[in-house]
C-alpha cells in the first residue's frame, strides 16, 4: 500500500484587503511599491465571526461535494493551524464533529505554519503505509489577519487568510516510483523569536497577541537553509531539476521567491509563483498554489513535483509528490 494525493480543494473568505487600502493607511508605501516588493495585489481576510475551523470546514465540504470521497470513508483528520479558534480544546476535534465524521475516525492537531503542509503529508503517508488507515483528510486553515498589528505594514502587506483540504489515500501502485516521498525535514528553535506571536498590551496594538516578524533575519535564514535542503531532496530522490515538471515553494513573498529560484537554479517555467490574489496564507500556500497549477494542465498524466515549505519555528520540510490534474481540480474557490 502506497499513499498518494488524490484531491485538493481550497476556500478563502470573501473579505479582501487590497494594496490601495493599505496605501491609504501607509502613505509612504504606494500601491505599486507594495506590489513590487511583495508580488501581492490583494489578500482575503476572515470576518470577525470567522475562525480557522470555519475556513477549514468550507474547504473540506468542497472536497467532499466534488465526489472525491464520502465522509464515511475518511479514517483520519489532520488539522494544521497556528491560529486556532481556542487555545484548547484543539480545533481538530471540533472540525471532526462539524464535518460529521464517524466517531472511530482519528483527529489530530498540528501547530505548524509555513512548513506544516509538507509535515502533514508525511504524517498522512505514515498512517497509510503503516496500515493504520486508508484515507486521510489533511486540512490547513489560517486566520493570521487576526494577529496583525494595525500599524505593522510589514506583516499586513504579506499575510492573508485561507484554507485547503487535501485527500490522501492508499493504493496498490505498480512500478518503482513513490507517489509521495521522499521527505526531508529540519528545525532550528534558535530563531523562534524572529517570527513569533507575542502578548502585547491591547491599548498599543488593538490585539491581545500580535505577530512579530524580523524580516531581514527570516530572509537570511531562508536563503541559507532552503537551497541546500532542496538539493539534498533531489539527491535523496535520485532526481535532477530536469526530471521535475514544476516546483511549489511556500508562497512567502515575491522578493524571497525570486532569490530562491535563482539560487536553486530552477527555470522560471517550472517555478510556481501564485500569491498575487491571496498573499501569504501560511500553511495553506503550498496546497492552494499546487491545486491552481494543476488546474491549468491539460494532460491527464502524472506530474513529478517538489514541494518545499519553510518559515515559522524555525522549520523547513520538503518532499517529492507525483500528482495528476484529473484528481486535484476539485471545486477550487
Amino acid at each position: 500500500m502506497k499513499a498518494r494525493i488524490q484531491a485538493i480543494s481550497h476556500y478563502v473568505p470573501e473579505g479582501r484587503l487590497d494594496n490601495e487600502e493599505l496605501a491609504a493607511a501607509f502613505p509612504e508605501w504606494p500601491a505599486t511599491r507594495i506590489y513590487e516588493k511583495t508580488g501581492i495585489r490583494t489578500r482575503h481576510i476572515a470576518a470577525n465571526s470567522e475562525a480557522a475551523t470555519d475556513l477549514g470546514f468550507q474547504a473540506a465540504q468542497r472536497l467532499v461535494a466534488s465526489g472525491a470521497c464520502a465522509k464515511e470513508q475518511i479514517d483520519y483528520l489532520i488539522l494544521i493551524t497556528q491560529s486556532p479558534d481556542y487555545a484548547l480544546p484543539g480545533p481538530a476535534s471540533r472540525l471532526h464533529k462539524r464535518l460529521r465524521l464517524r466517531a472511530s475516525a482519528g483527529a489530530l492537531d498540528v501547530n505548524l505554519g509555513c512548513s506544516g503542509y509538507v509535515y502533514g503529508l508525511s504524517l498522512a503517508k505514515g498512517l497509510i503505509e503503516s496500515g493504520q488507515c486508508a484515507t486521510v483528510l489533511l486540512v490547513t486553515a489560517e486566520t493570521y489577519s487576526k494577529h496583525l498589528g494595525v500599524e505593522d505594514k510589514a506583516t499586513r502587506t504579506l499575510f492573508g487568510d485561507g484554507a485547503a483540504a487535501t485527500l490522501i489515500r492508499g493504493f496498490s501502485e505498480p512500478g518503482d516510483h513513490e507517489p509521495l516521498g521522499p521527505f526531508l525535514f529540519g528545525a532550528d528553535g534558535g530563531g523562534a523569536d524572529k517570527l513569533i506571536l507575542r502578548h502585547t498590551p491591547a491599548k498599543s496594538s488593538g490585539l491581545p497577541e500580535t505577530l512579530y516578524m524580523d524580516g531581514p533575519f527570516i530572509f537570511d535564514f531562508t536563503i541559507a537553509v532552503v537551497p541546500p535542503s532542496f538539493r539534498e531532496l533531489l539527491a535523496r530522490a535520485h532526481l535532477t531539476i530536469d526530471a521535475l515538471d514544476f516546483v511549489v515553494f511556500h508562497q512567502c513573498n515575491r522578493f524571497i521567491l525570486d532569490a530562491l529560484q535563482k539560487l536553486c537554479g530552477i527555470p522560471a517555467g517550472k517555478f510556481v509563483v501564485d500569491l498575487e490574489e491571496f498573499g501569504n496564507t501560511v500553511s495553506s500556500t503550498i496546497p492552494i498554489a499546487l491545486a491552481r497549477k494543476l488546474q491549468t494542465l491539460q494532460k491527464a498524466t502524472s506530474y513529478t513535483v517538489a514541494l518545499v515549505g519553510f518559515g515559522v519555528g524555525l522549520s523547513w520540510a520538503s518532499c517529492i509528490a507525483r500528482v495528476q490534474p484529473t484528481t486535484t481540480q476539485t471545486n477550487l474557490g
